[in-house]
């Protein structure tokens, strides 16, 4: 049974690679899709952000602008929702593409009362473009979108199965935490997310919950509050 009615889910772009780290894998992502048809079938209205770090990750050299570096990450963050909101609907999904600036007839600009519809009508929002800013990460903009559409909570899935104590690829004796405060976040520099996504999140009250994408059903057993992660509380 599941405890929210609306997320939103961050899912990076390397989660979307597979093994090979870069590009896209359907293999990877048609579970992911599968999952997202379940909550949608039990009543949960899900939008979703998705990182660009299968194509592009900050600058690539010192000789690209750091602004037109970001408008690079933002158009991967485009493609990425296109290609997830195409897996969707094989699987039976109505979905939406919406982005903060126009991309022709790709996807549609985002508004919080086009989401509301989209969701009401339990469609599959995707909110690709990051703020439509440089500057900004997908970590700001998944705390952004959150707040403006009135998510429960956000549910970050990512490689690593929650927030440590230490880098627990490099210390085995890392520690998980279980529940944590967004001011631990902020206070200690953890870098789960970017310092800008947990002030806004602390300061709006819009918890996160951090969990492994490779668990299997991971993103149902979260929703339902039985997967093994990291509570983020931001009371």
């Amino acid at each position: 049974m599941a405890k929210y009615n609306r997320v939103l889910l961050k899912l990076s772009g390397e989660a979307l690679a597979g093994e090979k780290g870069t590009g896209l894998d359907e293999s990877t992502a048609r579970p992911v899709a599968k999952q997202i048809k379940s909550l949608v079938d039990d009543g949960v209205q899900v939008a979703i952000v998705i990182g660009g770090g299968n194509f592009w990750r900050g600058r690539s050299s010192d000789a690209i602008d750091r602004t037109k570096a970001d408008q690079i990450g933002m158009l991967a963050t485009v493609m990425n929702c296109i290609y997830m909101s195409e897996i969707c609907r094989s699987e039976g999904l109505k979905t939406a593409v919406l982005t903060p600036f126009e991309c022709g007839s790709f996807t549609k600009l985002f508004s919080k009362d086009r989401v509301n519809k989209y969701l009401r009508k339990n469609m599959v929002v995707f909110l690709a473009g990051g703020t439509g800013h440089p500057y900004f990460s997908t970590d700001t903009a998944t705390a952004l979108r959150a707040i403006e559409i009135d998510a429960q909570i956000i549910l970050a899935a990512k490689s690593i199965d929650g927030v440590y104590d230490d880098d627990p690829h490099k210390n085995p004796n890392a520690k998980r935490y279980d529940v944590m405060e967004m001011k631990e976040i902020v206070d200690k520099q953890l870098g789960v997310v970017d310092l800008a996504a947990a002030v806004l999140c602390m300061e709006n009250h819009m918890p996160m919950y951090v969990f492994g994408l490779n668990e299997e059903n991971s993103i149902l057993k979260t929703v339902a509050g039985e997967t093994t992660g990291t509570m983020i509380t931001a009371d």
